[in-house]
């Protein structure tokens, strides 16, 4: 009967223990300034994070202040530099939207915490099946808390193109029926470089090596049906092939205008936002190949030596609540998948995030290790960046 007693008592403290943890984090939080690092490029992205300050500042006295990048390798440049200077706390990033390859170097420098992401009070509504416990195949160690979802998703005008190409033979021989009206972002743009990896994914002999870093022994052997690809396909695009739209919303520009028949976004809803918004044509309509296309997990992670850690953890939590992902996948604000399992949701909130998910999607496809990004990046420069 004692062990009951005391059992029943060691399991209550465990939960108990957790909250005063978590009160304690929120009272730490009062009054911070955290600044988060968050890539700028999309207008409903940044009009997102302005409601998230508000919001911030109107329940926890958290000021939170939006850094707004072009790029995140920004923040991770500074954030190197002041390990290299010895600056272990004080940092001037506490909060950073990373994932692949800008975390994977973090990671390894050992400039993140880690172990605090399954801490949060809301884990507990994250859809664990989702790749939420590791990065482009580099294991998270609680270092990043996800708070949205991406799928590479092609975009068609159905009055201009009706029947999409769904597989890399089909987009060829769509490119040659249609030449001067297919492209795709020039790399290092990520949505660039993240196309070649799907036509790597789809190409190569040796799907497998794609799982661990690249091996120099084995890496042109591994491309080689990727460059033989792009080589057929270059002269047919946009330019023929001699210039690349510098982002997907000017690959957006250039589908409204008539001059692209396909654009490319990270963003299955993306097509519903812009259509709304009046960016692309009326009849515009989301696709992939058949056989499935890459997509990930993005999180936020929390530099070792940021200065607002406890207001960073409760900006995370904030980011992961029911209220929060549901705006963020209305595309009326943003469309961004979310993370959370409807069924961890009560009711109502369960039918409005199911309301809010994209259908008929692709199989996701995992991303390539963390390492390919840049060893494609520099071998597509090689061949194709001087054009």
């Amino acid at each position: 009967m004692r062990w009951g007693i005391l059992l029943a008592g060691l399991l209550l403290t465990g939960p108990l223990h957790a909250k005063e943890n978590w009160q304690q984090v929120k009272d730490d939080a009062k009054g911070q300034t955290v600044w988060f690092n968050a890539w700028g490029g999309d207008p409903a992205v940044n009009q997102y994070l302005d409601w998230v300050s508000g919001e911030m500042k109107t329940h926890y006295a958290i000021n939170l202040k939006i850094v707004r990048l072009a790029d995140a390798a920004d923040a991770v440049k500074r954030i190197q530099t002041e390990a290299a200077a010895g600056r272990k706390t004080g940092g001037s990033v506490d909060l950073l939207w990373v994932n692949g390859e800008n975390f994977r170097t973090l990671k390894e420098a050992e400039l993140l915490r880690t172990h605090w992401a399954e801490t949060l009070p809301n884990w507990r509504y994250v859809d664990t099946q989702k790749p939420v416990r590791e990065d482009f195949s580099i294991p998270t160690d609680g270092a990043e808390s996800p708070w949205g979802g991406a799928q590479l998703t092609f975009i068609a005008d159905r009055n201009v193109t009706p029947q999409p190409p769904q597989s890399p033979q089909a987009l060829m021989a769509f490119a040659r029926a249609h030449p001067g009206t297919v492209s795709y972002p020039r790399p290092p743009d990520f949505t660039g470089t993240a196309f070649l990896e799907q036509l790597l994914i789809s190409l190569t002999q040796d799907p497998k090596a794609l799982t661990v870093a690249p091996d120099a022994a084995t890496f042109a052997d591994v491309t080689a049906p990727l460059w033989r690809y792009l080589d057929d396909l270059h002269p047919l695009l946009w330019r023929k092939g001699k210039d690349f739209p510098p982002s997907p919303a000017r690959m957006d520009t250039l589908l409204q205008s008539g001059t692209l028949r396909l654009s490319l976004t990270f963003n299955p809803a993306h097509a519903q936002q812009k259509i709304a918004s009046g960016e692309l044509p009326k009849n515009s309509y989301s696709f992939g190949f058949t056989d499935g296309m890459i997509g990930n997990v993005h999180f936020v992670a929390i530099p070792a030596n940021a200065r607002a850690s406890a207001g960073a953890k409760v900006v995370a939590n904030f980011l992961l609540s029911p209220e929060a992902q549901l705006r963020k996948a209305d595309p009326k604000y943003w469309g961004d998948p979310s993370v959370l399992d409807a069924n961890k949701l009560p009711a109502a909130q369960k039918a409005a995030l199911e309301s809010r998910m994209p259908t008929g999607l692709p199989d996701v496809l995992p991303e390539p290790h963390a390492a390919w990004v840049n060893a494609l990046e520099d071998e597509w420069l090689r061949r194709y960046g001087s054009h």
